[in-house]
């Protein structure tokens, strides 16, 4: 049922995902060329890449059934509003998956311009990009598309702005917020995923809860 509704989304936005595609492959070499200057601008090129991805291919997807009432009209038949909530966070996680396979793909063909990321990296990024779309996506079933847009807009595009500000600056005075204590190096890597399910699903069951109380 789910991957239905996975189905569904990847349908309303199939006119834009080879654009998504190309970009997943573009977007991370640009920023990264403009990056040169920090020690994680591969980090930083497959997050920001990354997050604007999933943003507008989020956000077209959300506006697609905002104009047609396609959630009222998904309402209306054997699939419940927590599948429908389910979905969204599983298309994000497709997308996100999509793009760790394509930057992968890219650093291979060309390391010296891009560099490869760990698993470590992939599991950060993971966790910050979470934390970001579990706050969106509730708001935005709180307050509505229309409402919602245009605070996560401002607030997505001004991204590559101030990140790397705080990167160089991190990177400068030697901050890092890698774990000291002895812990098993798998341990680490998996912390930043099981963190981030935590995060996911507490995001859902609450986006679940606003979602049920709406009167469509």
């Amino acid at each position: 049922m789910l991957l239905n509704l996975v189905k569904k989304d990847s349908l309303l936005v199939k006119k834009y995902m080879i654009l998504m595609f190309l970009a997943a492959i573009i977007l991370p070499v640009f920023i990264k060329l403009k990056t040169e200057f920090l020690a994680s601008g591969g980090f930083l090129a497959f997050f920001i890449s990354t997050l604007y991805i999933q943003f507008l291919t989020f956000s077209s997807v959300s506006m697609s059934e905002y104009k047609s009432k396609g959630s009222a009209l998904l309402c209306s038949t054997p699939y419940g509003r927590a599948a429908i909530i389910q979905s969204k966070y599983l298309f994000l996680l497709i997308l996100f998956t999509g793009c760790c396979i394509l930057y992968t793909i890219t650093a291979w063909f060309i390391p010296h311009q891009m560099g490869m990321l760990s698993f470590s990296d992939f599991a950060y990024c993971f966790l910050i990009l979470t934390v970001v779309f579990s706050i969106m996506i509730p708001v935005q079933y709180r307050l509505g598309f229309e409402r919602a847009r245009y605070i996560f807009s401002i607030s997505i595009f001004i991204v590559p702005f101030i990140v790397p500000a705080v990167m160089k600056y991190m990177q400068t005075n030697d901050i890092s917020f890698h774990i000291t204590f002895p812990i098993p190096t798998i341990v680490q890597d998996l912390l930043p995923i099981v963190l981030a399910l935590v995060i996911a699903i507490s995001s859902m069951i609450t986006c679940i809860r606003i979602y049920e109380k709406q009167n469509l």
